[in-house]
């Protein structure tokens, strides 16, 4: 059981890095969600994988620790304010620059030729 959930964390966490390195901001805005759900999951794990267990003292003869539980559910939150944050920026970003690379421009090959091509022939 560890182990499949420590994949899980792990594959998460490796497909949030992948996508926050994209140069558009939607893969950027994945990434950033994926990675929350891996702090989630890593978060709800530190209070123990326990099965059969209750939320509440008194209840059964052992219990889950809700320390964990309740930071998951302020990240829970938190994650959601900033993504839709981030989406807005997003949107801004589109609306003002008309496109929507994480630098602002979009980079082409034959744009870096034409460029280059015109500071040599402002030196000249």
């Amino acid at each position: 059981m560890e182990l499949l959930y420590s994949s899980c964390v792990g594959l998460l966490v490796a497909c949030g890095v992948f996508l926050i390195l994209r140069a558009r901001t939607f893969p950027v805005v994945l990434g950033l969600t994926m990675l929350s759900y891996a702090v989630n999951l890593f978060l709800f794990a530190s209070g123990r994988l326990t099965m059969n267990k209750a939320a509440v003292l008194g209840y059964s003869d052992g219990y889950a620790d809700p320390l964990p539980q309740a930071l998951v559910l302020t990240a829970i939150v938190i994650g959601f304010a900033m993504t839709a944050f981030v989406v807005i920026l997003a949107i801004r970003g589109r609306a003002d620059l008309g496109n929507d690379h994480v630098n602002g421009s979009e980079v082409s090959t034959a744009s870096r030729t034409v460029g280059s091509q015109r500071k040599e022939q402002g030196k000249a």
